[in-house]
């Protein structure tokens, strides 16, 4: 049976990377048309991790975060996008977000090991 996954594996791992890269390269083109990086898409209001992480993150990236995210909503309503000399230059794949994301992961997995809740999770009552 094992040998069997393996050659299934084998057989459908290279259309799995070719949606993969296709799909990756549609994403990246919609959010180079509005200026957006793939972590801009991660909502705070639905996960508290999110909200935490950009708590942590320096107040800069966190500026330049609401800025772009101003800016799409901005080009959104006027059903306008991004002129092409600015997409070129958008990079939509460099990620600000996941390593703190990561890191406050382990520490959940470590308070959950532990018995005990995160701080920034507690509920009045």
């Amino acid at each position: 049976m094992a040998g069997l996954t393996k050659t299934l594996n084998k057989l459908t791992e290279p259309a799995f990377n070719w949606a993969s890269q296709w799909y990756r390269g549609i994403v990246g083109a919609q959010l180079k048309k509005y200026g957006l990086r793939y972590d801009d898409l991660y909502d705070p209001y639905y996960d508290l991790d999110v909200a935490e992480a950009l708590k942590r993150l320096p107040q800069a990236e966190v500026d330049a975060r609401n800025q772009r995210l101003k800016r799409a909503i901005d080009i959104s309503m006027k059903h306008t996008h991004l002129p092409k000399e600015l997409q070129e230059k958008q990079t939509p794949y460099e990620f600000y977000l996941q390593k703190e994301l990561h890191k406050i992961k382990l520490e959940r997995e470590e308070r959950k090991a532990l018995g005990s809740d995160m701080p920034y999770n507690r509920q009045i009552p």
